[in-house]
């Protein structure tokens, strides 16, 4: 990582409003014009290339054989930025409507308290098209997520990272993903829609006698080998049943392909995935995501890579501190208010004996 790059990763982890190349210069004095920086944030587009180049010393200080891969896509909203093919419109599915931003799509290696993201790419929707129920021209991305997630894995698996399971929320639960890590000797742990079509025995598999999960009777936490339509080997299934807010009751299936867990650790590792939660917040909350005018799809790309590695500087603060992001930002503010705090003072003593 050049110079340049760790300045202004570290300028992003340290500002509190808008991040531009002019507000770095003036923070450095002039020492770094605003052309270089500029320079730096219009130079070749980085990639997880460049990322892995930045992560892996850290990953192998903490990689075990125990750690997960966790694929996960999230948007950063930009409302206010002239559409492009990073920024355009994307589905979100927490809020159930089209929203404008960056739709990213990370790996992240987890192991223990240590989130690091290896891989990410932002979703570039460069083909456009009539939508047939409105008319209206639309973007699309001639490559899937789940594509791009199974290039994210074997990205993982060529450099060697060291892991035991890879995790993934429901909207990555394809045929094609399973199959994908079982050919590469890896295991998965997901959820399934309730409508997806199961056998309960090879002989019924062979039979096609196929069954919707939402039709199964299934006792809570029950564990069971299961065949999954399109998918040759059997996989474990295990129910989990909640009550939401609205005191409605949700079934999650739960489905690895390392059927020899017992249940409670099926879930224990699960309850992994939420790391990506966290790491998704600290992204959008601390190293100032969303805090840049950049204009061009490589600049605004580059500046998402430079607050990928302002993570995981965070991150690399947070084990020798034992402060979470949020405490070392904190930390961070404090001391700023504090120094803005001082300098009026001085003003106002200047003033007063002037």
């Amino acid at each position: 990582m050049d110079e340049i790059a760790e300045i202004y990763s570290d300028y992003l982890i340290a500002s509190f409003g808008l991040t531009t190349a002019t507000g770095l210069s003036n923070l450095l004095n002039g020492e770094i014009s605003h052309d270089k920086i500029t320079r730096f944030l219009s130079s070749k587009l980085k990639t997880s290339k460049d990322l892995w180049q930045f992560v892996k010393p850290f990953v192998r200080e903490i990689e075990t054989a125990t750690a997960c891969l966790i694929i996960d896509d999230s948007i950063e909203e930009k409302p206010y930025t002239d559409e492009n093919e990073i920024i355009c419109w994307h589905y979100d599915h927490s809020k159930q409507v089209n929203v404008k931003g960056i739709n990213f799509l990370s790996c992240l290696y987890q192991t223990g308290e240590v989130s690091l993201p290896i891989g990410f790419e932002l979703i570039k929707k460069t083909e456009t098209y009539l939508d047939p129920k409105d008319g209206k021209q639309k973007r699309r991305s001639p490559i899937s997520k789940n594509e791009l997630a199974r290039q994210q894995i074997a990205y993982a698996i060529k450099n060697k990272v060291k892991f035991g399971f890879v995790l993934f929320d429901v909207w990555f639960s394809s045929v094609e993903n399973m199959k994908f890590m079982l050919q590469h000797q890896k295991h998965f742990i997901c959820p399934l829609k309730f409508n997806r079509k199961v056998a309960l025995s090879k002989a019924d598999k062979l039979q096609g006698h196929w069954h919707k999960l939402e039709t199964l009777v299934l006792e809570e936490n029950e564990s069971r080998l299961i065949y999954l339509e399109g998918l040759e080997t059997p996989i474990l299934l295990v129910t989990q049943i909640f009550t939401n807010e609205d005191g409605k009751t949700l079934i999650q299936y739960l489905v690895t392909s390392q059927t020899k867990l017992s249940k409670d650790a099926l879930i224990d590792h699960y309850q992994k995935r939420w790391r990506v939660e966290e790491y998704h917040k600290s992204l959008k909350q601390n190293v100032s995501l969303a805090r840049s005018p950049t204009q061009t799809e490589t600049t605004q790309t580059n500046h998402f890579f430079a607050a990928l590695c302002g993570y995981i500087k965070l991150e690399r603060l947070k084990i020798k501190t034992n402060q979470n992001h949020f405490a070392l930002k904190s930390k961070l503010y404090l001391k700023a208010l504090l120094s803005a705090f001082q300098t009026l003072k001085n003003l106002n003593q200047s003033h007063l004996s002037a």
